[in-house]
């Protein structure tokens, strides 16, 4: 089983936009590893995302070019300080690929709970718009392959 975690893509700050949609970067490197992810066939059941403007600007992106057939959805329990053990027991479940759109500090929190079993343990270096995919082997999660901006533009 797979599961992709995204840290949202670059938005603009508060004093710019207080909803804080995707800065203009932010669209393109988000368009771009969406479109290098559809090129290797990355295949999701589900694309969630926190409901905040800039996770479901870089969902809706993802799903455009993932076509997920459970759709795009805003889900609770994704915000940047929310509890990741909810979250990570319900993935321990799951059988389907899908994916999560968030925030820091909460995607380095899942990402260590997965690979260490400690949420203080920062594992992932996350980039904004990137795509971590952790694959369930046997009882244990793995590092499988991350996607950042920057590899996914070389395909552009």
């Amino acid at each position: 089983m797979k599961v992709y975690l995204v840290q949202h893509a670059e938005a603009k700050s508060k004093e710019q936009d207080p909803e804080r949609p995707l800065s203009d970067l932010g669209r393109r490197h988000a368009g771009q590893v969406a479109r290098a992810a559809g090129r290797i066939g990355l295949e999701v059941e589900q694309i969630r995302h926190s409901g905040k403007t800039r996770a479901r600007q870089t969902a809706d992106i993802m799903g455009e070019a993932l076509s997920p057939r459970q759709g795009v959805v805003s889900v609770s329990g994704l915000s940047p300080l929310d509890d990741v053990a909810p979250v990570a027991e319900e993935l321990e479940e799951r059988a389907r690929p899908v994916m999560l759109v968030g925030h820091l500090p909460f995607m380095e929190r899942l990402a260590g709970w997965m690979l260490t079993g400690d949420v203080d343990q920062t594992v992932i270096d996350f980039t904004n718009a990137g795509i971590v995919c952790l694959e369930r082997k046997d009882e244990d999660w793995q590092v499988f392959w991350m996607l950042t901006p920057e590899l996914a533009g070389r395909g552009d």
